[in-house]
């Protein structure tokens, strides 16, 4: 007999996927053990698993999953083939109807106004504090994408609107705001995308000393002075997303934590591989599947990391990684951790601030 973990790790499906189709009675396991509830599996229940796992990766709906393993279990081949044949038109014609709508929404691209890119008519100059400022970076500079099919958000949005300057950074998966007041510019809003060797170049020049740095956006250059010192460079020829649509998020129940705790919980607490992203919801910009802290709110007010057996209906599970990313840049011993509706974004907040925050992407558990 294979345990639940062995066929998990052989098999190519997750631990979650495996109780998720045992228990809608696609694969089940040959044995539960009636005290622990664990799963055991028959060897030549290994080969099901692998050919469940490569229909699952290819999409392909439960209905259909059913009828491929049953016709495989009884070597009916020409059902197998015909259920895979009409599985792989349908995704044909869905490949052929996104390419037809991304077309079009690319000719609707190209044929709008692109004002946030456009050459600022005349220099906008203002001052930050030069620790506000380092603090705001600190609390964004990790939510920076990396992947180059996506430049866009490879840097940190500088946003300079009604005294004040907000600076926000995305790889999809999460999104970290933090704002600073400005002086010196009262004008209309200006935005900027300083891609992220600048935005470390402009960090290195600040200091937790009391003082005053100078921004400078002269068309498409930023620069930022502090002291005798200077960072400058061409800002990104994109527009940054409007971060301020994907902020508003579903009320949810806050729950104070302490950081240095509520770390260790996560970093010696149980934890989830997903199973691939596309599959999950997805938050690996690798591809891999991720390590993932699940948590909830305890009947006391409290956030707990669950183990895989856990089935709460509330629960969030999120990259472990960048939760304690997350937690780091809040650079707080106290944070308020924020849960919303199921399939909302985890928000990590400050107490001494309602402008400032990060929200990380939630998975989707099958189970």
């Amino acid at each position: 007999m294979r345990s639940i973990g062995e066929m998990a790790r052989d098999s190519g499906l997750g631990v979650s996927a495996l109780r998720f189709y045992d228990r809608a009675g696609v694969l089940v396991p040959a044995w539960v053990d009636p005290v622990s509830g664990y799963r055991w599996y028959r060897p030549e229940q290994m080969a099901e698993a692998r050919l469940l796992a490569g229909l699952r990766r290819t999409g392909m709906p439960l209905a259909d999953v059913r009828l491929v393993l049953a016709g495989w279990s009884g070597a009916d081949t020409e059902l197998v083939r015909g259920l895979l044949t009409a599985h792989l038109r349908r995704l044909e014609r869905g490949l052929s109807d996104a390419r037809s709508e991304f077309s079009a929404i690319r000719a609707l691209l190209d044929h709008r106004e692109r004002p946030m890119t456009s050459p600022v008519a005349s220099p906008v100059r203002l001052t930050v504090s030069t620790p506000a400022l380092a603090a705001a970076l600190d609390a964004v500079r990790f939510a920076a994408g990396t992947d180059p099919e996506l430049p866009v958000l490879g840097g940190v949005l500088f946003d300079v609107e009604g005294g004040g300057l907000r600076v926000v950074a995305s790889d999809r998966y999460r999104m970290a705001v933090a704002r600073t007041d400005a002086d010196g510019y009262d004008g209309p809003r200006v935005q900027a995308v300083v891609p992220s060797p600048l935005v470390d170049a402009m960090r290195a020049l600040l200091n937790d000393e009391q003082g005053a740095a100078r921004l400078t956006v002269d068309g498409d250059r930023i620069a930022l002075e502090a002291g005798d010192r200077q960072a400058a460079g061409r800002r990104l020829d994109h527009d940054f997303p409007d971060y301020r649509r994907l902020v508003h998020l579903p009320a949810g129940r806050r729950v104070l934590v302490d950081v240095p705790a509520f770390r260790r919980a996560v970093e010696s607490g149980p934890v989830v591989m997903s199973g691939p992203p596309e599959q999950t919801g997805g938050c690996a910009q690798d591809g891999a599947s991720r390590v993932l802290s699940v948590l909830k709110v305890t009947a006391d007010s409290a956030v707990a990391v669950c183990d895989e057996d856990d089935d709460s209906r509330d629960r969030v599970a999120v990259d472990r990684e960048y939760l304690l990313h997350a937690l780091d840049a809040g650079a707080r011993d106290e944070l308020i951790l924020e849960f919303g509706a199921p399939r909302a974004p985890l928000a990590v907040r400050r107490t001494d601030s309602g402008t400032d925050f990060s929200m990380l992407m939630p998975v989707h558990l099958e189970n």
